[in-house]
């Protein structure tokens, strides 16, 4: 049996070079100059570069992601106060000026991404010249390359240009850089991707938990998509359907992992791994993105736990109406999204507030979740090769893949789509990738690269401000009133980072 990973806290080396002048390390310290040297330090290493990628999803890429669009909204709770950093990036409201922003998700967002390619460039530079099993050495070094593609990856997303560190950085003079432009990170980014792919060996040969070639293919099929080269994407997508290696979950609701089960299933093409407990490999997650003010009573039926405990605050990424209204009549993925909890503390008149429920799953102590994040589903990658033919005008390919993933959503005897015109069959795949992926960090990102972030955001922004009832306010309070001021496609870049470099 596959050993599956536990992704392992912060490595407790230091990795930096030494000085010219410095002939004998300290025995109690490890550096890059003597750690590097056997096959289990470099999986050690490798777990590390994974260890961002916890608090880069239980923390705050929901925050840039999907509150940061028309799919989810805050919970205002009057009663505590505002929470600016949260709200701003629902409101659209980011302080920023000449590309630079003090928004603090923005910037941890930023430095836990940067923690990946550090890690992930340390091994790359270190791993050729050191003699083990080479079939071992091409996984880890893949693992490493798809790593630092996708932190990468995320970076131009989210920044447009940012420093491109290919190499180790030894001291603080070499920390700053220059700012790649997007066209030199992608190509960098289709390399490392290209890479890892061919490197990284089937998910039914890897230990779970671990990037494999379908995860690599599927990013890089992300990429093109993202550049809008067509060709490339489908043939490789192609490759991820034919493989073998996925397929969908039956029913929608287990397409996500528990807290203790079905992780890393036939439909997970890439998550992050959580474990409830106290070694310190636990989410949050649904903690998260649960209405306040709420009563340990009202808690207790959504958890489960034993020692349920009341919740005050401001809560996330609430349910907008607007994704609400997405669902088609008969989606069985809407109930399997979203579930609603009374709030008896609420001073909103409607006392009723929908939340996540794709994410709520029974576990056994307050606060702590092990339930993993699903960065690729299977579902994507259809809707992914669906939409690559289309934009060729392969309409009639496209349709199996999209009718596949609307089969399940709707069960037997749902009518399949038919249309094979090029920009209906558009909005449908769309519309599609909203309802299947909603809460999973793609609606922002869908919105720029479809070049309708700023027509969409606007709209919604006067929806908001016009009933804010609706979107979870209480009776007489209203949005701030920079509110929908900002709608940039790009986060600025962050201002603690910027006082350290003469580039931004």
């Amino acid at each position: 049996m596959k050993a599956k990973i536990i992704i392992s806290g912060l490595i407790g080396f230091v990795l930096t070079g030494c000085s010219k002048n410095l002939d004998v390390l300290p025995e109690t310290a490890l550096s890059s100059n003597v750690f590097f040297k056997t096959e289990i330090e470099f999986k050690q290493a490798i777990n590390g570069a994974y260890v961002p990628l916890r608090t880069i999803y239980n923390d705050r890429d929901w925050l840039l992601g999907e509150m940061h669009s028309d799919n989810t909204y805050y919970f205002r709770n009057i009663l505590f106060g505002a929470t600016e950093q949260q709200e701003n990036l629902a409101d659209f409201s980011i302080p920023t000026a000449n590309g630079i922003t003090t928004n603090t998700h923005v910037r941890d967002e930023y430095r836990a991404l940067y923690q990946i390619v550090a890690r992930a460039n340390e091994i790359l530079a270190q791993i050729d010249p050191v003699d083990f099993d080479a079939v071992s050495k091409a996984n880890l070094k893949g693992q490493a390359q798809f790593l630092r593609a996708f932190a990468y990856f995320k970076l131009v997303q989210y920044f447009g240009k940012v420093p491109l560190h290919l190499t180790p950085v030894t001291n603080r003079q070499e920390a700053p850089a220059q700012l790649g432009s997007v066209e030199d990170l992608y190509k960098q980014i289709e390399t490392d991707a290209k890479a890892a792919a061919q490197s990284l060996p089937l998910k039914s040969k890897q230990d779970a938990g671990r990037v494999t070639s379908g995860a690599a293919k599927t990013l890089l099929g992300n990429v093109y998509i993202v550049q809008k080269k067509w060709p490339e994407a489908e043939a490789l997508l192609k490759e991820v359907v034919t493989s073998g290696e996925y397929d969908l979950m039956p029913d929608y609701s287990n397409a996500f992992s528990g807290t203790n089960s079905n992780k890393n299933n036939k439909e997970s093409v890439f998550e992050v791994q959580f474990m409830e407990g106290s070694a310190g490999y636990n989410g949050t997650l649904i903690y998260n993105f649960l209405p306040r003010p709420m009563t340990a009573a009202e808690l207790a039926p959504i958890t489960g736990v034993a020692n349920p405990q009341a919740l005050s605050g401001e809560g996330n990424n609430a349910p907008t109406p607007d994704i609400i209204a997405a669902y088609e009549t008969g989606d069985k993925r809407k109930d399997a999204s979203i579930a609603y909890v009374t709030l008896s503390s609420s001073l909103r008149e409607n006392k009723v507030f929908p939340y996540i429920k794709k994410f709520a799953f029974p576990h056994a102590t307050f606060n702590n979740t092990g339930n993993n994040w699903p960065v690729y589903r299977y579902a994507e990658v259809l809707l992914f090769l669906a939409e690559a033919l289309n934009e060729q005008n392969k309409g009639g390919e496209a349709l199996p893949h999209l009718n596949k993933v609307r089969d399940r959503a709707f069960g037997a005897g749902v009518s399949p789509v038919t249309t094979t015109g090029q920009a209906e069959l558009r909005d449908i795949i769309m519309r599609e990738r909203r309802v299947e992926l909603a809460f999973e960090n793609k609606r922002w990102h869908d919105l720029v690269r479809t070049g309708k972030a700023v027509e969409v955001i606007t709209a919604y922004g006067s929806r908001v401000k016009a009933n804010p009832q609706a979107y979870y306010y209480p009776n007489g309070a209203v949005p701030p009133n920079n509110a929908f001021t900002n709608i940039t496609l790009t986060y600025g870049l962050p201002a603690d980072e910027a006082a350290l470099s003469p580039y931004f």
